[in-house]
């Protein structure tokens, strides 16, 4: 379990404002200690409310890797997606659920302990933080577990995950921008002006959800394009040269093979390195007859070496674990391939 610093902050700051509210019921210290159980309490609730999403993923044998507590809310790693629409509702509703369970649980303890009692304030607190947390994760919009159920409908219907993700997030981006703006209409419609810490609030949970929405949305697309990242589609066609070439006889060579790379290869045509193109263009016209190509060249080190059937994530890994302008790509006999630019792979998700 990962615990946001800012967590500490948030709850000092909710526990202060809060303890304000009661002042008309609770006094001096008491104040303040009923808040401060009201905010572990409901962080408390968050926390089994992520294990339920967790619990219910294990059984469907989705690996959970973390849950994360943030100052908003916390999030259940999943590493992988529900396999149909109807196991994505089940696991998106299990948290809700459970936290409207707990709820009840709070009300009907709230019918037996004596009231105007510190445990009757505190079952109180429970019974509230269960239903803000239950109540709050329905609203029919990710990145909340409403907008994964309204995503696990719209699959169904229409069978496509990736636009039901998106319409989703839409609606997300709907309510994040109802909660912003709603409280200043009806400040003007009352004549109140509305209460500024409510305003307040609001505005940053409208901030989350907005965040989170569009994230989705990244995500989704970025799912959509990984298919077409192919190795050999994006590689550069390159010309070997050896290591005392000069750069514009290079470059002339390059141009008359209509290819895009320069790769220094040894007396025995083993690549040696590759022609950084950022330092080419650097390089004057009238200087470049009086440069080796080698000058201008990274060294190939084995990681900048890659197969040229990679595709999808497993080539992104390839280029996250050795980051790097240009890497080389290699047929499975070891015979050059071409030059892959790391600037190609990003012009691919452009947009995204």
């Amino acid at each position: 379990m990962y615990i946001s610093p800012y967590w500490f902050v948030i709850a000092g700051v909710f526990i202060f404002i809060y303890a304000n509210d009661l002042a008309a019921t609770l006094h001096g210290a008491t104040r303040f200690a009923v808040a401060a159980a009201f905010v572990v309490l409901l962080y408390l609730s968050v926390l089994v409310h992520e294990l339920s999403h967790s619990l219910v993923a294990r059984g469907y044998r989705l690996p959970v890797r973390r849950i994360l507590l943030y100052p908003l809310g916390g999030f259940s790693e999943i590493e992988r997606e529900p396999q149909t629409p109807g196991r994505e509702f089940v696991l998106s509703a299990a948290g809700p659920a459970l936290s409207l369970a707990l709820a009840a649980v709070g009300f009907g303890l709230m019918q037996v302990v004596p009231a105007g009692t510190i445990g009757w304030t505190l079952v109180s607190q429970l019974r509230l933080a269960n239903l803000v947390v239950g109540l709050f994760n329905l609203l029919p919009g990710l990145p909340l577990d409403g907008g994964r159920m309204l995503r696990a409908v719209i699959w169904k219907l229409t069978g496509r995950p990736a636009t039901s993700t998106i319409a989703a997030a839409w609606a997300g981006r709907v309510l994040a921008v109802a909660l912003f703006v709603v409280p200043f209409a009806a400040g003007i419609v009352t004549g109140t002006g509305g209460n500024l810490v409510t305003v307040v609030w609001l505005a940053v949970i409208a901030a989350f959800m907005w965040t989170g929405a569009g994230q989705a949305i990244k995500a989704t697309r970025f799912r959509e394009r990984l298919p077409g990242l192919q190795a050999r589609r994006l590689a550069r066609k390159a010309v070997s040269v050896a290591a005392d070439t000069p750069l514009a006889e290079a470059i002339r060579r390059a141009d008359e093979s209509h290819a895009r790379a320069v790769v220094v290869v040894d007396h025995e045509d083993k690549p040696l390195a590759i022609v950084d193109e950022t330092a080419v263009m650097a390089t004057p016209p009238q200087r470049r007859p009086w440069i080796e190509s080698a000058a201008l060249a990274r060294t190939l080190e084995p990681s900048m070496v890659l197969p040229a059937d990679l595709s999808g994530m497993a080539l992104l890994d390839a280029i996250r674990r050795a980051p790097a302008t240009e890497y080389l790509l290699v047929e499975p006999s070891g015979q050059v391939y071409g030059v892959l630019a790391a600037r190609d792979v990003d012009h691919a998700f452009a947009g995204v």
